[in-house]
C-alpha cells in the first residue's frame, strides 16, 4: 500500500487532518476556575439579583422546594475553593436538536469533577434516561470528542419528561445507578424539564432522604434562550450562523458574478429571527425580513411582497442590478397577522373535524376547509397557491401544530414577487433561486467562541454540582473581560402559558427585541444595503487567524462591547 493510501485510511473514523488538529486546540478558562493546568472548584454566592417572572406566585406554589432553596437568587462564582468532594455520580444527557459545542460541555464537566467523581453519559437523550442507558465517560473519551461537532457521542432525542410514570422512571434510574446529579444540556423546553426534575428529585430519592441535583446548560442554534444581562446567548448559535453566513456570502459572490438571479434563502428559526438577524449583519443582503418586526408592525403578506418588489425594481432602475439576496426566517409565516389567524383556525378546524377531513378525497379537502373558515380567512386561504394549501393541510405534529419548516415560504414569496413585478413593472427582469439552510449548521465543528464558551459552561456545571446546588442553569457573562460564571435559577425564568388547551409551566423563548442595539443597527443600514451591492462574504469560520476570536455580532452589539473580539481566561 502506498504511503498516501495509508495516510488516507488513517483519516477514517473522525481522523481527518482538521479533526486531529482541533482536538489539540487549547481552551481558555475563566479566572474564577484557576487555570487550564490547575482547575479549582469554587463556591457560588448571591449577586443581589433576584428573578421574578410574571407568574411568580404560581411558580412558587408548583416548585415550592426549589424556590425555597434558591430564593430565585442569581449566583456568581466567587473564587473561594470548595473542599475536596469525592464519590459523586453525575449523569449527563443531550436533549432536543443537536448544536455545536455540546461535547465540550461534557468535557468541561468531566474535568471539573476530576478523578474523584464519576461522569456517566446518557445514551439517546431523555429517552435514554428513562430507560437507564448510562455508561461511564473516561478521560480517553474526553480526548476523543473535545472540540468536535454534533451530539454523536451520546445522541439525543426530543422526549419530554412530564408524566407521573416518566418521573417514576427517572427516580428508578437514579436509584439503580446511585446518581447524585443529572445534567440536562438543551434549550428552553429541555431546561423547563430540568426545573421539573429538580423539584421532583429535590428530596426523598436516596436512602438517607436526600435528593438528586439537577443542573441545566443552555443550548439552541436558534439563539432563543437568552436572559438580558445574565445569559448573552445559547451555545451553537455562533457556529450555525457562521456556517450560514459563509454559504450566504458565497451566494452573494455568485450573484455579483452571474448578474441574473435573486436568491431567496430561508434560515432556521421558527420562533425567533436571531439567526436571520445575525446572518444579515454578517453578509449585508439586499433584504432581510425579521419576523418580530413583521408582527409588531402588523405587516401583511402583501406588504412584505411590496418591500421586496421595491428593492428589486429600484436596484434595477437606479443601478442596473438584476440580482440580490433575500433572507427569510423559517417561522415568518406565523408572524404575519393574517397568516397567523389562518393557521390558528386551521389547527382548530383540523383538530375538531379530523374524522370528516380524513374521509374526504385529497382533491376535495381544500374546498371542505374553505367552507368552514371565517369569511376573511377563507378569502386568504383561497388566494394561496396550491402547493401552499397542501402544506397548510398537511399532517400536524404530535402537539397538533402546523409543521412550519415544511412550508416553502421562500417559494411563496418568489411567486408573489414575480406576479407583482409582471403586473406593476414588466420592464424589470426577475430570475430567482431558492434555498433552505437548516441542518447544515447544527453539527459543524464549533467556532473558537462556541468551543471556549461551552467548555466554560461545562466547568460551571461541574462547579455547581460540587457546591451542592440544584435547579440552576449555567451561564458565562463578561465575554470580553475574561468571563464570569453565573448560576441562573430556573424557577426565576418560568411562566405559565396556555398550550394545547391547558396551562403549562415553560421558559419563554427570547424573541428579537426590535428596540435592541443589534436591531437598531440593522434598521439603520438596511436601506443602503437594498440600494446597492454592499455585501460582505465572511468566509469559513476560523479556529486560527484574524476572525478566530470573533463574537456573534448581535451579542457584541446588544452587550455594548467595544469590539467583536471575545476574551475568556
Amino acid at each position: 500500500m502506498s504511503s498516501l493510501a495509508n495516510q488516507l485510511e488513517q483519516m477514517e473514523s473522525h481522523r481527518s487532518l482538521f479533526e486531529n488538529a482541533v482536538r489539540a486546540l487549547p481552551l481558555p478558562v475563566c479566572p474564577a476556575f484557576g487555570s487550564a493546568d490547575a482547575l479549582q472548584a469554587v463556591r457560588f454566592a448571591g449577586t443581589g439579583q433576584v428573578l421574578a417572572s410574571r407568574d411568580a406566585a404560581a411558580v412558587a406554589e408548583r416548585f415550592a422546594q426549589s424556590v425555597k432553596a434558591s430564593g430565585n437568587a442569581v449566583l456568581r462564582a466567587e473564587g473561594v475553593a470548595v473542599g475536596r468532594v469525592s464519590g459523586k455520580r453525575v449523569a449527563v444527557l443531550f436533549s432536543g436538536g443537536p448544536a455545536a459545542g455540546g461535547h465540550n460541555v461534557l468535557c468541561g464537566i468531566k474535568r471539573m469533577l476530576g478523578a474523584d467523581n464519576t461522569v456517566l453519559g446518557v445514551k439517546g437523550g431523555p429517552k435514554g434516561l428513562l430507560a437507564g442507558k448510562l455508561f461511564e465517560v473516561t478521560d480517553a473519551h474526553v480526548a476523543e470528542i473535545l472540540n468536535t461537532g454534533g451530539f454523536d457521542f451520546l445522541g439525543t432525542d426530543r422526549t419530554k419528561i412530564k408524566t407521573p410514570k416518566q418521573f417514576e422512571q427517572v427516580k428508578k434510574t437514579c436509584v439503580e445507578h446511585q446518581l447524585d446529579a443529572i445534567v440536562i444540556i438543551g434549550g428552553d423546553d429541555s431546561n423547563t424539564n430540568a426545573a421539573l426534575l429538580a423539584e421532583y428529585l429535590f428530596s426523598g430519592i436516596k436512602a438517607d432522604g436526600s435528593g438528586v441535583q439537577v443542573i441545566g446548560a443552555p443550548k439552541t442554534i436558534d439563539g432563543d434562550l437568552q436572559v438580558p444581562g445574565l445569559l448573552p446567548i445559547s451555545f451553537g448559535f455562533d457556529t450555525a450562523t457562521r456556517i450560514y453566513a459563509e454559504l450566504a456570502g458565497n451566494i452573494l459572490q455568485d450573484t455579483r458574478s452571474s448578474l441574473k438571479y435573486w436568491h431567496f434563502i430561508k434560515l432556521m428559526g421558527r420562533s425567533a429571527s436571531h439567526v436571520t438577524l445575525e446572518v444579515a449583519l454578517q453578509v449585508k443582503p439586499a433584504v432581510a425580513l425579521i419576523s418580530e418586526e413583521v408582527a409588531e408592525k402588523r405587516l401583511s403578506l402583501g406588504a412584505l411582497v411590496d418591500e421586496i418588489v421595491a428593492a428589486v425594481v429600484s436596484r434595477y432602475r437606479d443601478k442596473g442590478l438584476k440580482h440580490g439576496v433575500v433572507l427569510v426566517p423559517e417561522g415568518l409565516i406565523e408572524f404575519i397577522p393574517e397568516m397567523n389567524a389562518l393557521i390558528a383556525e386551521l389547527n382548530d378546524l383540523l383538530a375538531h373535524e379530523a374524522d370528516a377531513f380524513a374521509a374526504l378525497a385529497v382533491d376535495a379537502r381544500a374546498a371542505f376547509v374553505a367552507g368552514k373558515l371565517t369569511t376573511a380567512v377563507a378569502a386568504l386561504f383561497r388566494s394561496l397557491p396550491g402547493y401552499i394549501v397542501d402544506m397548510l393541510l398537511a399532517e400536524r405534529d404530535s402537539h397538533g401544530n402546523l409543521q412550519v419548516s415544511l412550508i416553502p415560504t421562500e417559494q411563496l414569496l418568489i411567486d408573489m414577487v414575480r406576479a407583482r413585478i409582471k403586473e406593476t413593472a414588466p420592464d424589470v427582469p426577475f430570475g430567482s433561486q431558492h434555498h433552505f439552510f437548516g441542518y447544515e449548521g447544527r453539527c459543524g465543528a464549533p467556532t473558537l467562541f462556541d468551543a471556549a464558551y461551552t467548555y466554560n459552561l461545562g466547568l460551571t456545571v461541574g462547579a455547581l454540582i460540587l457546591d451542592g446546588r440544584s435547579g440552576y442553569m449555567a451561564s458565562v457573562t463578561g465575554l470580553g473581560q475574561g468571563g464570569q460564571p453565573l448560576a441562573i435559577p430556573l424557577t426565576g425564568l418560568i411562566n405559565v402559558e396556555r398550550r394545547h388547551g391547558k396551562d403549562e409551566y415553560v421558559i419563554e423563548k427570547a424573541l428579537v427585541r426590535t428596540d435592541a442595539p443589534a436591531m437598531r443597527f440593522f434598521a439603520g443600514r438596511r436601506a443602503a444595503w437594498a440600494a446597492d451591492d454592499l455585501f460582505a462574504s465572511p468566509g469559513p469560520r476560523q479556529l486560527w487567524g484574524p476572525a478566530a476570536h470573533q463574537l456573534p455580532i448581535t451579542v457584541a452589539l446588544n452587550d455594548g462591547l467595544p469590539s467583536l473580539d471575545f476574551k475568556l481566561g
